[in-house]
């Protein structure tokens, strides 16, 4: 999806314009893929903007910042903060969020250590990531020939930079092939998330989705949709699955920050269910954009108030 252009970027500790917000080109990171982000959104509300799970979502930065030996020269709560005085620059309602800690301008070699480090935020008007269309259709889907990277060749429990290159090769392969997404396999053959959200199967009412230690992202929507199908009176279990439970599902969905909850309507050519949006995943559909809202109190504290 394109970037809408907006004022300013913060750029360790400034807000700059945007067309100045630039990096040198032999920036390790650009080289090596040194470099861990962050994926958050900002939703309005009838209280005013907020931040969907700000403090979760930077301390995962954080814990991804050092699995990589990244020394963030900032505070989680001045990066808190910093998100929403970009936010507050900008003038948005609502927006995503995308911050960035990089090995940057100094230093070349596989060897990081002596790079400096940067940090940026950028904000931006973005809609649906799978389309908006895709809320309510669902999307098709193509199991990926490229493996998910190996938990100890590349870490899954870091949101970093050069790993999502493993995501891309999956990204093109489906869309070359007439698909909107991908969904990867471990080395085992068991199903770890799409190119960039987790994946739900629905079974006779019952919620499955991979553990972490298949090798998917401990997603912070995947949590929060656990939370709410529970809440909601559903059972909710961790366990390993393989292509063909996508197949016979009664429902699946993709779970994350910029898909939010997208249906899944077709895996390899194959209806899931009815092939339309199932009535499980409408109930927490709908449950999960009225928290983003606002609109539930019980879940008022994953919101946190731009101003």
């Amino acid at each position: 999806m394109p970037i809408t252009p907006v004022g300013k970027v913060w750029m360790d500790g400034d807000l700059v314009d945007w067309g100045d917000a630039k990096v040198h080109v032999l920036s390790h990171a650009m080289h090596y893929g040194s470099g861990v982000f962050e994926g958050i959104r900002c939703y309005e509300t009838a209280r005013g903007s907020a931040v969907w799970h700000l403090d979760e979502h930077i301390r995962r930065l954080f814990r991804s910042a050092k699995l990589y030996h990244l020394d963030i020269p900032f505070s989680a709560e001045a990066l808190s903060e910093a998100v929403k005085e970009t936010i507050r620059a900008n003038e948005l309602s609502a927006c995503y969020i995308r911050p960035l800690v990089f090995r940057g301008y100094g230093e070349m070699g596989v060897n990081p250590l002596s790079a400096p480090v940067n940090v940026v935020i950028a904000v931006w008007p973005w809609g649906a990531y799978l389309g908006e269309q895709a809320l309510e259709q669902g999307v098709r889907v193509k199991i990926s020939s490229w493996r998910r990277n190996d938990q100890n060749a590349l870490p899954a429990a870091a949101k970093a930079t050069g790993q999502y290159i493993n995501g891309v090769l999956a990204k093109i392969e489906a869309i070359k092939a007439g698909y909107d997404e991908a969904i990867m396999l471990n080395q085992m053959g068991f199903i770890t998330d799409g190119t960039g959200e987790n994946v739900f199967v629905v079974r006779q009412g019952v919620l499955l989705t991979p553990p972490t230690q298949s090798g998917c992202l401990d997603g912070i929507t995947r949590a929060t949709i656990m939370s709410i199908a529970r809440d909601l009176g559903y059972e909710v279990r961790e366990e390993n699955l393989v292509r063909t439970d996508l197949y016979n599902a009664d429902e699946a969905f993709f779970t994350g920050t910029a898909a939010e909850v997208t249906p899944v309507r077709e895996v390899d050519d194959r209806v899931v269910g009815e092939g339309t949006r199932g009535p499980v995943t409408k109930e927490i559909q709908g449950t999960f954009f009225a928290a983003t809202k606002g609109e539930i109190e019980q879940y008022a504290s994953w919101l946190a108030p731009v101003q």
